[in-house]
């Protein structure tokens, strides 16, 4: 049988050459290429056609993310995994929305490595367990602001003034920008800080911004 060939980018040449290790003498895989930057990788694809490419997230010039795209929309038959040390929920749904097929931490084994590789390689989607624990953390605090915004049932009036208290707006300024009387204002304020409660400025825009009202 042939076996897939695969692309390895990493800007740190260790990494590079502990992943060709684990991959050495495999039944199905083998590796066609080695690079420490996407840009490099990337001017290789016609000529080598790999199957597979194994990505870091974080490198110099282009990143994990930007290469991602550049790669499934030129190449969409080409199958990637990110191998990255960050288990940050934004990130891995970054490089997902990018077209990634696995996500996996650079704290993995060869078990681990070539299970990722035999998923993907089947259709499937790929996640590592700290991987698909963060999202699934985030999925239920995005739930739990979700429930908290309904609940407070802010009106968008409401939603306008705090997006101009987030910028420093003045009672009186508010008044003007909306054309409305500053006693208005001062009577949205209140509602605003019971709502959502909160106490002061800080507290409220900290409140706007893990509830992405600005």
């Amino acid at each position: 049988m042939k076996k897939k060939r695969i692309f390895l980018v990493d800007d740190h040449r260790m990494i590079l050459d502990g992943l060709q290790s684990l991959l050495e003498n495999d039944d199905h895989f083998e590796t066609a290429g080695t690079y420490t930057s996407a840009a490099e990788a990337i001017k290789y694809i016609d000529s080598l056609k790999p199957d597979f490419i194994i990505t870091d997230i974080s490198m110099p010039g282009m990143n994990g993310i930007e290469f991602t795209a550049e790669v499934k929309k030129k190449y969409p038959h080409i199958k990637i995994i990110a191998l990255t040390m960050s288990g940050d929920a934004g990130m891995i749904e970054e490089m997902t929305a990018a077209g990634i097929s696995g996500y996996v931490l650079k704290n993995t084994g060869r078990k681990e490595l070539k299970e990722s590789l035999e998923k993907v390689s089947s259709g499937e989607m790929f996640y590592s367990t700290e991987a698909a624990a963060a999202m699934l953390m985030a999925l239920r605090q995005q739930k739990k602001l979700r429930e908290e915004e309904e609940k407070a049932h802010l009106t968008p009036r409401e939603k306008e003034i705090i997006k101009l208290i987030a910028q420093e707006y003045s009672n009186a300024m508010i008044a003007e920008s909306l054309f409305i009387s500053e006693r208005t204002v001062e009577t949205h304020r209140k509602n605003i800080f019971r709502k959502t409660n909160t106490k002061n400025i800080v507290g409220l825009i900290k409140y706007a911004m893990e509830h992405k009202l600005i």
